[in-house]
């Protein structure tokens, strides 16, 4: 990870807040008045707490939600933003934007979708590893609809979440789906009353940071591999895998637990 953004000085936002309780750290995008539109600024800001919350022991799943109404309406490309037409072809740094050091995080990453996305916002929402929606969210695929592609990730991960036809499908029209329309095509878990969107995300997080963190962030990093590579080289990179677990103290205490017949308490290490 060290093509990310340095975590000495993180950006204080306050359009980007964060905090972490229960191993749980929650980015939450916090400009409702803009729709949770994404400035300049706020993108470092996004990419470094990222990082923060990666490299943060105390943090076992990273949280990602908005404020208001929306999740988050995609770049904001008005005057002021720092997102202009010219700026942000000369100027915007692909490595180390959000969309990308989601993708390399370790930490499991849920997406909280109390409200609708488009665009940049729809990508930040799918680089997540699991999304829980408000059932009166939408998404809003309408880039060949604005001249653009998904330029933040989404012609690579719609046709591996939901297929070649699919996507292309999606893709080609600018579409807008519905929350149960997203989880009928399998773009999210499940959808729920708006109210229930962040509670039962932060109910999810807290079930997945009561198990080994080693294990699950190793899980992780197995599946992303899985991708890109074949089946018996997969396979050995999984005993690999295997081999620090096995003299891990959480292990002993996994196994521990498992024949004492209680719950085990993980520490991380």
């Amino acid at each position: 990870m060290s093509s990310m953004p340095s975590q000495d000085e993180p950006v204080e936002s306050d359009e980007v807040l964060y905090s972490v309780q229960d191993h749980v750290a929650t980015l939450q995008l916090n400009r409702p008045h803009r729709q949770n539109t994404i400035t300049r600024p706020m993108l470092a800001a996004i990419s470094q707490r990222l990082v923060q919350a990666d490299q943060d022991p105390d943090v076992r799943v990273i949280l990602i939600t908005g404020s208001g109404r929306f999740f988050c309406a995609g770049l904001d490309l008005r005057g002021g933003s720092g997102i202009g037409e010219g700026h942000f072809n000369a100027t915007l740094n692909l490595r180390d934007a959000p969309p990308t050091v989601l993708h390399q995080v370790d930490k499991p990453t849920l997406c909280a979708h109390n409200g609708s996305s488009a665009g940049y916002g729809m990508d930040l929402a799918l680089g997540c590893d699991i999304r829980i929606m408000a059932d009166d969210s939408k998404m809003a695929a309408a880039f060949t609809a604005r001249g653009v592609v998904p330029e933040s990730g989404g012609t690579w991960i719609l046709p591996r979440l939901i297929g070649w036809s699919k996507a292309c499908e999606l893709i080609f029209t600018g579409r807008t789906l519905t929350a149960a329309q997203c989880v009928e095509m399998g773009l999210a878990s499940q959808a729920v009353p708006s109210d229930q969107c962040l509670p039962v995300a932060r109910a999810l997080a807290a079930e997945i940071a009561a198990n080994a963190p080693l294990a699950v962030q190793a899980a992780k990093r197995m599946m992303r591999m899985s991708a890109d590579e074949p089946f018996d080289e997969h396979v050995h990179h999984v005993y690999l895998q295997l081999l620090p677990l096995f003299q891990s103290q959480d292990f002993k205490e996994g196994m521990k637990a498992f024949m004492e017949k209680r719950a085990a308490t993980f520490q991380g290490r």
